[in-house]
């Protein structure tokens, strides 16, 4: 029996077809940021396909915005660890 839906990640790349207009429109630099979300995307695919959303671009939105909380985690917990580390110079200067 074949599937009734097709997959997530191929409604993700039909999604990435009717973006490259708008894609192609953007700066060159940015062109590389908006790669990147849809890369975010294509991470969590998986977790996508698992909503199975009559409007895929939901899990396509909160995959990217899952991704950059993450990212940002990871930055302010690297902030943390080098002001840390700033304070335990600082003291051993003083």
């Amino acid at each position: 029996m074949g599937r009734t839906n097709p997959t997530f990640r191929n409604v993700l790349r039909g999604l990435e077809d009717e973006w490259q207009e708008y894609r192609r429109a953007l700066r060159h630099q940015d062109q590389e940021h908006f790669d990147q979300l849809l890369t975010y995307a294509r991470d969590h695919a998986d977790a996508g396909g698992q909503l199975n959303h009559v409007e895929p671009m939901y899990p396509v939105l909160f995959s990217i915005a899952l991704e950059q909380e993450i990212r940002l985690a990871a930055l302010e917990e690297h902030v943390r660890a080098l002001e840390t580390e700033t304070e335990d110079t600082d003291s051993d200067s003083a």
